[in-house]
C-alpha cells in the first residue's frame, strides 16, 4: 500500500502522549496508524473482531489496539493497548494524526484547467481542478466536474458531467458517468453517551484499468485502508460502494445494489438489482447474487444465491415454489 498524500499529517507521536501515563515508561514513537495486514514495527494498528484473527496473528506492527478478550491472538512482541471501545480509541488516535479527515472541507485551491497545463486533455465547461491533479493524455472531463487537490487520473479516461472527485487513484481507459461521487468520507459514527462520534477517514478510493462507474453512483474512501474497484469491473447507475471495500476484476454490479463498509468481493462476481451486502464479509469468485437480494453471511466461490437471506439457489426455488 502507497503511502496517503492527500491529508496532512502530524507525528511521530509518543505512546504515552496518545494513551496516557500508563505507557509513559515505554518511550515507543508511532510514526502512523494501518491495518493489521499492512503495518509495520512502527505503526499503531487495531484489532477489534475475531474475523480479523487471522491477520492479527501475523501483523508487524508495533502496537495494537485490543480488547481483553482478542489480545492473546496478537504477536508477543506487539506492544497491546486495551480498551473498552477500540473504535472509538482508534478514532480519537486517527484524528491527532489527521486532524481534517473527518469531514471534507472544501477545497479553496480549486481553478479552471489551463491548456498549457493540460495540452492534451479535452475539458467541457466549468471545470474545476486542484492543485497537484494529474491527469493523462487523451482524457476527457465533462461540464461542471470538480476534481480536488492531488487526484491522479490515467489515460483515455472518459470522466462524465458533474462528477465530483477527491481523494482518489484512477487508472487508465475508466469510465465515470455523470453525477457521480467519488471519494468523499464514508459513513462513519460511533455512538458514545448519546452522542455520534465521527470517525476519520483516511483512505482513498482506488479505480483500476477500464473500470466504468454509471450515473449516480457513490464510491467512499477508506476509513485506514482503500476503497478498490478491480480491473474491467462495472457498476450500473446508483450504486453505493461504502468505505474499504473490495471488488475483484470482472464483476458486473447492477443498478442500486449497495455494499456496507470493510467487505470483500471476489473476481467475476454478478449482483443483480437492488441487492445488498452487510459489511465485513467475504464473497467469492465466480459467485452470482439474485436482485433484491440481501446478503448477511459469506459466500463461498462458484455460488448462485437469492433471497433475503441470501440462500442457495436451489433452496430459495424450491421454498418458493
Amino acid at each position: 500500500m502507497l503511502e496517503n498524500n492527500f491529508f496532512e499529517k502530524k507525528g511521530p507521536f509518543l505512546l504515552g502522549d496518545l494513551f496516557g501515563k500508563i505507557y509513559k515508561d515505554k518511550k515507543i514513537k508511532i510514526s502512523n496508524i494501518k491495518t493489521l495486514n499492512n503495518a509495520k514495527k512502527s505503526d499503531l494498528t487495531f484489532f477489534d473482531s475475531i474475523n480479523y484473527k487471522e491477520f492479527a496473528e501475523k501483523t508487524k506492527a508495533g502496537c495494537c489496539i485490543t480488547t481483553e478478550k482478542l489480545k492473546g491472538y496478537l504477536p508477543n512482541n506487539c506492544v497491546v493497548i486495551l480498551v473498552k471501545n477500540v473504535l472509538f480509541e482508534l478514532a480519537k488516535v486517527t484524528k491527532k494524526f489527521y486532524p481534517n479527515s473527518d469531514i471534507d472541507y472544501p477545497d479553496k485551491s480549486l481553478s479552471k484547467p489551463t491548456k498549457s497545463k493540460y495540452p492534451k486533455v479535452k475539458f467541457g465547461n466549468n471545470v474545476l481542478i486542484g492543485k497537484k491533479v494529474k491527469i493523462g493524455k487523451n482524457t476527457i472531463i465533462g461540464s461542471n466536474t470538480i476534481i480536488e487537490s492531488k487526484v491522479s487520473i490515467g489515460k483515455k479516461c472518459v470522466i462524465g458531467s458533474q462528477v465530483m472527485i477527491k481523494n482518489t487513484i484512477i487508472e487508465d481507459e475508466v469510465l465515470i458517468q455523470d453525477g457521480s461521487k467519488i471519494g468523499l468520507k464514508g459513513f462513519g459514527f460511533i455512538p458514545i453517551k448519546g452522542k455520534n462520534f465521527r470517525f476519520p477517514h483516511i483512505g482513498r478510493v482506488i479505480l483500476k484499468n477500464y473500470v466504468e462507474i454509471g450515473s449516480s453512483c457513490t464510491i467512499d474512501r477508506g476509513s485506514v485502508d482503500d476503497t478498490v474497484i478491480g480491473e474491467n469491473t462495472f457498476l450500473d447507475n446508483q450504486v453505493h460502494v461504502a468505505h474499504n471495500v473490495k471488488l475483484g476484476k470482472n464483476c458486473m454490479i447492477a443498478g442500486q445494489v449497495g455494499f456496507a463498509g470493510s467487505s470483500t468481493i471476489g473476481d467475476n462476481v454478478s449482483i443483480g438489482g437492488q441487492a445488498g451486502v452487510s459489511g465485513h464479509l467475504k464473497i467469492g469468485n465466480n459467485v452470482k447474487i439474485g436482485g433484491g437480494s440481501g446478503v448477511v453471511k459469506d459466500i463461498e466461490d462458484n455460488v448462485v444465491v437469492m433471497g433475503y437471506p441470501a440462500v442457495p439457489l436451489k433452496d430459495f426455488l424450491k421454498k418458493n415454489k
